[in-house]
């Protein structure tokens, strides 16, 4: 065998005894590495799972937190075998942060997507005024929520000014307050106005509890009485049970010679 083959055979020699413990070492980590990063995902999706989250957004999640991890791994075991990891690192850092830029509203809208997701604020079927708009929650998306508004019209809300800005949910409780404002004269007997009034309440089948229904006095002022009735009904029937109301009370009033204040 020529000298200069020996010469090569024994350099090759070296380089496999010099780097195969740190190969084998790798391996094994890598290996190992892989199995905990799966352990890890099942574990994070259970735990998604009891907070009840979207299935869209546990997939999503899921997927982020192995992606990420294995990410981690193969710079590690990169690191181990003698491969220069900065200038690799130093890549994904300037992609990362030429991506983030690029996509910074998406990103936002994302990270509130995931915010309404988590904490739920309100949910699909819930009744919400946000954003200047208000309508039923139709759809969460991961970047949008999709409302749909008492005219049917739909209405997309980006989720990152949605998820920083003031929600009012009005369904939350599953039933909402109806406030109704008469004036009477003072003349009239007080008792008998707020008798007559429980029992117009009684006979309506869109009040909830009609016996937790407020009727409260307010201030007297020209010769009039301010009355406040407050029922609650279910959201769906506040426009409808708001004019039947009016009409019914004032049949009654009429009925039992129950005078109205005069508007001068």
């Amino acid at each position: 065998m020529p000298p200069y083959l020996d010469k090569h055979i024994d350099k090759l020699i070296g380089v496999i005894v010099e780097y195969s413990p740190k190969v084998v070492m790798s391996l094994i980590v890598l290996l190992i590495g892989l199995w905990l990063v799966k352990r890890i995902a099942i574990i994070a999706d259970k735990a998604m799972q009891k907070r009840e989250l979207e299935v869209s957004l546990r997939t999503f999640l899921k997927s982020l937190i192995s992606i990420g991890l294995k990410i981690v791994l193969i710079v590690t075991v990169a690191g181990m075998i003698g491969i220069g990891t900065a200038s690799f690192v130093t890549i994904l850092g300037a992609a990362g942060l030429a991506v983030g830029l690029a996509l910074q509203g998406s990103l936002s809208n994302f990270a509130g997507g995931v915010l309404i997701l988590i904490f739920k604020p309100f949910k699909v079927g819930d009744s919400i005024e946000a954003g200047g708009q208000s309508g039923e929650v139709k759809e969460i998306q991961i970047f949008n929520t999709i409302l749909v508004t008492g005219d049917h019209k739909t209405v997309i809300l980006p989720n990152g000014p949605l998820s920083n800005g003031t929600i009012v949910n009005t369904t939350r409780f599953g039933n909402l307050r109806v406030d109704l404002d008469l004036k009477i004269s003072n003349e009239n007997d007080l008792s008998k106005v707020k008798t007559l009034i429980k029992e117009v309440l009684s006979k309506n089948n869109k009040i909830v509890n009609a016996d937790a229904a407020d009727i409260i006095i307010g201030k007297f002022s020209d010769g009039q009485i301010q009355l406040n009735v407050k029922p609650y009904c279910l959201p769906a029937n506040t426009g409808a049970l708001t004019s039947e109301l009016y009409e019914e009370i004032k049949i009654a009033f009429e009925k039992n010679n129950i005078k109205l204040a005069v508007i001068k």
